[in-house]
């Protein structure tokens, strides 16, 4: 059983859309608790990496210092663990500090309801990959589609939601949806019913190019900008990581998460030229792509084409060269490999020349 620990917080609003404020008013009550971290358990597919970096050093010297300030907050599983909602940091720190117990607050919240908390609470870090925007904002989004899913049938069923009249709660949710994810009135209106169902298979960006949203005051980011890190989802995870790395830009990547399997023949291509391709390289494959003539040989075309940043180079094509190289030689090797069998064959010439004027 967790210990008390006799100090009080506040319960985090959750965009104020699901609480009422008798509720708000109750959750400044709760107590925080001192649980064993081995009945901590992290978040499923929490998209947020934990590092062991510098800032998860000054962070543990933060906390041998002064303890955890900030408590953790995890809900209460049906197999009596626990789960995290916010603080895997902390919780890592602890961990590599040696010690037994975590400050949480145990909140009630749904799947639906702590993954939206979940997002929200990480958004505030410093720094954040955008593979970790990306399935975040895809997780809120589909945990957001959910609740409304189920404000629906509670409504149709003539019940309460979360003890409070269903009307406002899911006007607020659906005005969230379109403000902050530039989905449509056609598209919101239509869920939790049976055949959006069977239809909603994807992520639907791209319904309204809408800037003003609610998330933009929380991230500083628009609801287009919101629609392309959804659209990273899409990618392969080899490209994500590239993204990451800054090596592809988000516009570029949008259009190359278009690709479906010829993302393949898109790393591959990356790899043998040793360079990404542009926004306006990525926007020709995809158009391509849609009109269904995009091959590898077209994709490489493409690549082989010389940026203003790049030096002219020679590029040996098909299987009359590769068939010549080792086969454990990476394609970043092949140039000096091209180049020192070049500068030993110039020698060979050079001594058959000697001979033949010696005679």
């Amino acid at each position: 059983m967790p210990k008390e620990a006799g100090n009080e917080i506040k319960l985090p609003s959750l965009d104020e859309l699901f609480s009422s404020q008798e509720e708000r008013d109750d959750a400044r009550l709760k107590r925080i608790y001192e649980i064993p971290i081995n009945q901590i358990d992290p978040f499923p597919d929490h998209p947020f990496k934990v590092r062991d970096d510098e800032d998860m050093q000054n962070l543990i010297e933060s906390i041998r210092a002064q303890g955890v300030l900030t408590p953790c907050m995890v809900r209460k599983k049906k197999d009596g663990r626990y789960e995290l909602i916010s603080g895997h940091r902390r919780k890592r720190a602890c961990e590599l500090l040696g010690m037994d117990t975590l400050r949480c607050e145990i909140v009630e919240l749904s799947k639906e309801q702590a993954t939206i908390l979940m997002t929200e609470s990480n958004f505030q870090r410093s720094t954040i990959l955008p593979s970790e925007k990306a399935f975040a904002y895809k997780m809120r989004l589909d945990a957001m589609k959910l609740l409304v899913s189920r404000m629906v049938e509670n409504q149709k069923k003539g019940r309460n939601f979360g003890g409070e009249p269903v009307g406002p709660q899911l006007k607020k949710a659906r005005e969230h949806l379109i403000n902050s994810y530039g989905l449509s009135d056609e598209y919101t209106g239509a869920l939790g019913n049976a055949e959006s169902r069977r239809h909603d298979h994807g992520v639907p960006v791209g319904h309204r190019d809408k800037s003003r949203d609610l998330l933009a005051k929380e991230t500083g980011e628009s609801a287009t900008q919101i629609q392309r890190y959804l659209r990273l989802t899409e990618l392969i995870p080899e490209l994500l990581d590239l993204v990451d790395e800054g090596k592809i830009g988000i516009r570029p990547a949008v259009e190359l998460s278009y690709l479906g399997h010829r993302q393949r023949d898109v790393l591959e291509a990356i790899e043998m030229e040793q360079c990404t391709p542009t926004h306006e390289q990525a926007k020709r494959m995809r158009k391509l792509y849609d009109e269904q003539k995009l091959t590898p040989e077209a994709i490489e075309a493409i690549m082989m084409e010389q940026k203003g940043n790049q030096k002219e180079r020679i590029v040996l094509r098909g299987d009359r060269f590769s068939r010549l190289f080792p086969p454990d030689l990476p394609a970043s090797k092949r140039e000096d490999y091209v180049a020192a069998a070049m500068e030993f064959y110039g020698r060979h010439r050079e001594r058959q020349r000697t001979r033949d004027d010696a005679r």
